[in-house]
């Protein structure tokens, strides 16, 4: 058994640094000029202090007894950050006034903070300001800032945090800067850059300075939480909206969904990382295919009108691809092949090491080479080939990795389906509901939770069922599933 002290250290942080988060929610309430919108500020300090008090305890309790972090502690870590925080996180959807259950607010909580972005809140519209801001912010955490959090506090500890950051992102490629603290500042930076951009061409474009300041985190997060029921779409017909901000959103969810390891190449120097990243380029190529595609198929929808088409495709189309989960139009009306259309993208997600979700493109190139290995093997039989990525050799055991991927992948999303068909679901609910928390998305299909739907009337077993997919989804299966395995124990 491993020694939980490091482990119970660094959790008590990231809950004491949950509840400080919690004192801006809480002042956005205080600007309610409504009394009883308002009132809803003590949900949030009463919240902080519970956060504070259990985080400050705990790391206090392990304080000063750690020198250095085991595989095991730090998958340990990996896994119950995103238990814990959700724990804390629902605190204040539960005390609030808008009456949420335990199951809902958890549910709200965990679908947040994975930045899947399927919701239970109805009547966003009208929620106090606090609210909004504390599901953005959650969102904005989950995306990328729980591992900043983390690569930044373990060098504090005399803990390293790569194998972390591996962990949880995926991110197969060389470390970009040389020491863990320089790499949690590079990226914190660029984060905030880029949500500080993608807000200041939401509020140049006439969104108001609290709806751009939610989107903003929301998007470059790839979340996909809305303050308008109508999501996106709400702002293609709002008379003070001076530009098309669903466009502007298209490019910033591409931002989060390519690696953020690039951006730092980038701006030392190397202009056309990009450019060269085989992984980068396949995703760019396949999403302006797919959204060549969706453009040809709804254009007759918008009266031939190419360029509505066109921004109404990319949208719906990036979104999904990311895992962002946005919506501008319920594209279930666009017929039998948008459904499944969009139903099949929604696995894909978008690179390693971004905030995007899904089964990310690099494992689609590894199989793809693999395919192309075997056929090769099958028409020259003594034939020499090496399949390549990125300009590195495969081996056999990266193969049987993805091979194994895969299959847990959809063998997950089976079960889950299967789960929720016996809480009498209809077979489009519970097949796009399964789908879509696997690849934190959000939105599903069908009338019940599609684009124009909410997930507030389904039953509270299969809300949970739901939670912990998303939360293996998020992690990638393996990061949890290694922790049932005696033999990982006994190491």
């Amino acid at each position: 058994m491993p020694d939980l002290r490091p482990v119970i250290m660094v959790l008590g942080l990231l809950v004491a640094v949950l509840g400080i988060a919690m004192l801006f929610p809480m002042a956005a309430n205080l600007t309610h000029a409504d009394p009883f919108l308002r009132a809803e500020w003590r949900a949030f300090a009463v919240s902080s202090v519970i956060c504070l008090g259990v985080g400050g305890g705990m790391f206090l309790t392990a304080q000063g007894a750690v020198k250095e972090i085991t595989l095991q502690q730090s998958f340990l870590i990996s896994a119950l950050t995103w238990v814990v925080l959700v724990i804390f996180a629902a605190i204040p959807f539960y005390m609030g006034r808008y009456t949420l259950s335990v199951t809902d607010a958890a549910f709200e909580a965990m679908s947040a903070l994975t930045t899947t972005g399927a919701t239970v809140i109805v009547g966003l519209d009208e929620a106090p300001f606090g609210l909004l801001l504390w599901r953005s912010m959650l969102q904005w955490i989950g995306g990328i800032g729980i591992i900043i959090m983390a690569m930044a506090v373990m060098p504090l500890l005399s803990i390293g945090g790569m194998q972390l950051f591996k962990l949880e992102s995926s991110d197969t490629s060389d470390k970009v800067l040389s020491h863990t603290s320089t790499l949690a500042a590079a990226i914190t930076g660029l984060y905030v850059f880029l949500t500080t951009l993608c807000y200041l061409f939401y509020w140049g474009f006439g969104m108001s300075a609290f709806d751009a300041l939610n989107h903003a985190m929301t998007t470059i997060a790839t979340g996909g939480f809305s303050t308008k029921d109508a999501s996106f779409g709400y702002f293609l017909s709002d008379t003070d909206v001076r530009g098309p901000v669903d466009l502007v959103a298209t490019v910033f969810m591409l931002l989060g969904s390519l690696p953020f390891g690039l951006y730092l190449l980038m701006s030392r120097g190397q202009l056309g990382a990009i450019g060269k990243d085989a992984q980068a380029r396949f995703f760019l190529t396949t999403v302006a295919i797919f959204i060549a595609l969706m453009t040809l198929r709804v254009v007759n929808f918008y009266d031939g009108d190419w360029f509505e088409g066109f921004r109404r495709a990319a949208f719906n189309v990036v979104s999904i691809m990311t895992g962002t989960g946005y919506a501008t139009t319920d594209y279930g009306l666009w017929g039998p092949f948008a459904v499944g259309f969009f139903f099949c993208i929604m696995f894909i997600g978008g690179c390693a090491g971004s905030t995007s979700c899904g089964m990310k493109v690099f494992l689609f190139q590894i199989a793809l080479a693999a395919l192309k290995l075997f056929g090769q093997r099958l028409a020259y039989p003594n034939g020499v080939f090496v399949a390549q990525y990125n300009g590195r050799p495969l081996t056999t055991d990266i193969f049987i990795s993805v091979l194994t991927f895969f299959f847990v992948y959809f063998a997950t999303f089976a079960t889950v389906a299967v789960l929720l068909t016996l809480f009498k679901l209809d077979p489009t609910t519970a097949l796009s509901a399964a789908g879509s928390a696997i690849a934190n998305v959000g939105p599903g299909l069908g009338d019940i939770i599609g684009p124009s739907g909410n997930y507030k009337t389904l039953p509270d077993g299969a809300k949970w069922i739901l939670s912990i997919a998303m939360l293996f989804g998020r992690l990638e299966f393996f990061t949890l599933l290694i922790l049932l395995s005696p033999s990982f124990w006994n190491r």
